[in-house]
């Protein structure tokens, strides 16, 4: 072969194996960044229902369907809210039975394919909880935001801010209890949510971005009133409550945080969720610098805002062991090197951002010795 040739046919493989690398990342990190809001995260099992009975339903049997607490159940058309594992009810080797509590949509019959989510409830605060509440729309960097808001009589707001897949009516599992407080609450749908402005490159960006909605909902509390807020976030959702702690024009009316199952690590949480999706493990670090390159995230924000130095103000971890998107880990070190301002509610045998599921009563104890002096 003619040098010439030769060089040409070794720039072309060179190209042409830049080209894979480049698609082969892009694929990678769709796995984690196109999460659709209301949809179970990757890696949540298919369950089957066996059988359905007053007041129970009978499931594929895995180490999901044991899980302690209370989980919305999910499926095409279909919205159901299962209680605990009932003890002493006819399982089998293959199946166990819960306590069904309701069906809020859709039928759920045998045969049905469906996954636990712990979004437990649908439709607004009104319709899921009966609670009083005015739909009211925020002006957002990229356009009006929704979000519900449940007047209280206390000075001091809660702001909330979902994670990744779910929408708004996640929070819906402690507006009771904050409602029970006399708190007000502004629950907020931010960018690439149902009804709100998508981001221009149609991506998420795990907090780094997103948190300028949260940045937007607290200028929205303090102009109708609110004294000083406390954000609770789950998850990414949590992310996004630290950078506004830390870069919020008005992060001095910012009186607590509570971060629940929060993404503290975005590259370990970004290879957790393209391996749940089969990402193959050779293409995890395309994945992270396709995320990198593509959204312009970067780790040393996210450890800027987390540092344990940079903490302001008092702060509940919420998070667990068995959470595989998020590493318990990186909350255990924040709460051991702040004791003075860090409180962490560890919670057993929960996955990702399904604290309060596992143990609604202690999450919602926690959550009210918490905010008692703070509000």
């Amino acid at each position: 072969m003619r040098p010439a040739t030769a060089t040409a046919a070794a720039v072309t493989t060179l190209i042409g194996a830049g080209a894979a690398a480049v698609a082969a990342g892009r694929y990678a990190s769709d796995a984690a960044l196109k999460a659709p809001p209301g949809r179970p995260l990757p890696g949540e099992p298919r369950l089957t229902v066996h059988a359905t009975a007053a007041g129970q339903v009978t499931l594929s049997r895995c180490l999901a369907s044991l899980r302690p607490g209370r989980y919305g159940l999910t499926g095409p058309g279909v919205h159901a809210v299962v209680g605990p594992v009932l003890a002493g009810a006819a399982d089998s080797a293959d199946t166990v039975v819960r306590r069904l509590e309701r069906v809020a949509h859709g039928r759920l019959e045998a045969g049905d394919r469906v996954r636990m989510t712990p979004q437990v409830h649908s439709g607004t605060p009104a319709e899921a909880l009966g609670l009083d509440h005015r739909d009211v729309e925020l002006p957002g960097e990229l356009g009006p935001l929704p979000a519900w808001y449940v007047p209280g009589a206390r000075p001091t707001w809660v702001i909330t801010a979902h994670g990744l897949g779910a929408t708004r009516e996640h929070p819906l599992n402690v507006m009771g209890a904050l409602a029970r407080k006399q708190v007000p609450v502004l629950n907020l749908a931010y960018r690439g949510d149902p009804g709100a402005p998508r981001s221009a490159d149609g991506l998420g960006h795990l907090g780094d971005a997103e948190w300028h909605d949260l940045d937007a909902a607290i200028r929205f509390a303090v102009r109708e009133g609110a004294e000083r807020v406390v954000l609770h976030g789950w998850s990414t959702g949590a992310a996004m409550a630290l950078h506004a702690a830390a870069g919020s024009a008005l992060r001095d009316r910012v009186a607590g945080l509570v971060l629940d199952s929060p993404v503290l690590d975005w590259e370990v949480t970004l290879r957790a969720l393209a391996t749940a999706r089969h990402v193959p493990a050779a293409l995890l670090p395309l994945a992270v610098r396709a995320a990198r390159g593509r959204t312009g995230l970067h780790g040393d924000r996210l450890r800027a805002v987390a540092d344990p130095a940079a903490l302001r103000v008092p702060t509940l971890l919420v998070h667990g062991p068995g959470d595989r998107v998020a590493p318990w880990r990186s909350s255990r070190v924040l709460a051991d090197l702040r004791p003075d301002l860090v409180t962490l509610h560890t919670v057993p045998d929960a996955p990702h951002a399904a604290m309060w599921n596992a143990d609604p009563a202690g999450y919602e104890e926690t959550l009210r010795r918490f905010l008692t002096p703070l509000v």
